[in-house]
């Protein structure tokens, strides 16, 4: 599938994210049930899925049929970050065929030295025809990750970066808004999109496409949210 093509299939929609990571409730290292989750979200409508680990963006595949964006994470001495943060990652999508690389373009450190346009500017130089999205948070980053060569932006980092601790609460439609007035790419609203009326403003103020995770297949988020409303 092209490039156009995928932007085509996600664009005015929903991506949801289905992930499991160690340490988490539905994290099972002997069996995945994200292909499940992923089952449900085509169901009620999902064009793409983003999942973590290879495991998983193979499994995904293979139950939906749906195009995935995929990522890794992995923490690594020195580096802040976690989100496919080496070409070792890149490498684990790739294998799995992902249809869209997801790889941490913020400021955080990095334990290769890099700057995070740099390090996306190797992975180009190593696969030319790779897909990217470049998880963000803030302005000034989305920048730079789109003249490094990103191929689409996301909001994913935003409050989540030491830079942006302090913005966490409701989505940053302010951002959301800010770039897609200045990049020519298309724009991805990621992070604390918890309603689908909030989903709905992002696409109004011009998204391309809204990533949705805690909210829908994130059952102990989901069930906090409840009890810290009953506190």
């Amino acid at each position: 599938m092209t490039k156009e093509e995928l932007f085509d299939i996600m664009h005015g929609s929903i991506i949801v994210s289905c992930q499991a990571t160690p340490g988490e409730p539905l994290y099972d290292p002997e069996r995945t049930v994200m292909p499940l989750m992923a089952r449900a979200a085509k169901l009620a409508g999902a064009k793409m899925i983003r999942t973590s680990s290879k495991r998983d963006i193979v499994a995904i595949k293979e139950e939906t049929g749906l195009p995935v964006i995929g990522l890794i994470k992995r923490e690594y001495p020195g580096y802040t970050g976690r989100i496919t943060m080496t070409m070792r990652e890149v490498d684990e999508c790739m294998e799995a065929l992902a249809d869209i690389v997801s790889i941490d373009c913020t400021d955080t450190a990095r334990g290769d030295g890099l700057t995070a346009p740099e390090f996306l500017q190797e992975v180009r130089k190593k696969y030319p025809n790779i897909i990217i999205m470049a998880d963000c948070a803030t302005f000034d980053e989305a920048m730079s990750a789109w003249k490094a060569g990103a191929d689409l932006v996301g909001t994913t980092m935003n409050g989540y970066t030491r830079a942006t601790q302090d913005q966490k609460g409701d989505p940053n439609f302010e951002l959301v808004e800010q770039l897609v007035r200045a990049l020519p790419c298309p724009v991805i609203a990621e992070g604390r999109v918890h309603t689908p009326e909030q989903a709905r403003k992002m696409l109004d103020i011009g998204a391309w496409a809204v990533v949705v995770g805690g909210a829908i297949t994130r059952p102990l988020e989901i069930a906090q949210r409840f009890f810290q409303a009953l506190d």
